[in-house]
């Protein structure tokens, strides 16, 4: 019983001053980074695929469908990123919790801003076309925002070492 005391009371004092927590930053960066690429890629392709239907939409119930199909599409992937960034860890950096917590808030953030667009849309009426195209441009407008608004400016992830891992990683290029 006394050696678990001490484990326990070694254990606490390790993680409250040690320092030795976090994952290195190359690490870390590797990990964050490994999560955003599909993402990054699952949006273009997302994207790519709804201007498609769109041109091929002849109604705005077709319409609605393809763009409530897409902000899903992104809103899960957008999770799925955050889910993966948030799995990372935390950077063994000063301030590493706040850098993670940034990041996955971020990702909370883009994932928000396509479900509340998702949300909008699908309760757009689809019965006056003028009325429809022009609810659906204000809800992209709002989308727009939200998002802009969700971005890490990439010049300013952290300290110095973890910017350093970020520029070094080969998954981060």
């Amino acid at each position: 019983m006394r050696a678990v005391r001490v484990l326990v009371a070694t254990l606490t004092l390790c993680l409250a001053g040690c320092g030795q927590d976090g994952v290195e930053p190359k690490q870390w960066a590797k990990q964050v980074c490994v999560a955003l690429t599909p993402w990054r890629a699952e949006i273009a392709d997302l994207t790519s695929k709804a201007q498609q239907q769109l041109q091929a939409a002849k109604t705005p119930a077709q319409t609605k469908t393809n763009i409530v199909e897409l902000l899903s599409g992104a809103e899960a992937s957008s999770e799925k990123a955050r889910a993966g960034v948030d799995g990372a860890g935390v950077p063994r950096v000063d301030d590493g919790q706040q850098v993670a917590e940034r990041f996955t808030a971020s990702l909370a953030k883009a994932r928000d801003a396509y479900g509340n667009a998702k949300r909008t849309v699908s309760g757009i009426p689809t019965d006056n076309a003028k009325t429809f195209y022009g609810e659906v441009g204000k809800a992209f407008s709002t989308l727009k925002d939200e998002y802009e608004r969700s971005a890490i400016d990439p010049a300013h992830v952290g300290p110095s070492d973890l910017q350093k891992a970020f520029d070094e990683v080969p998954e981060c290029r």
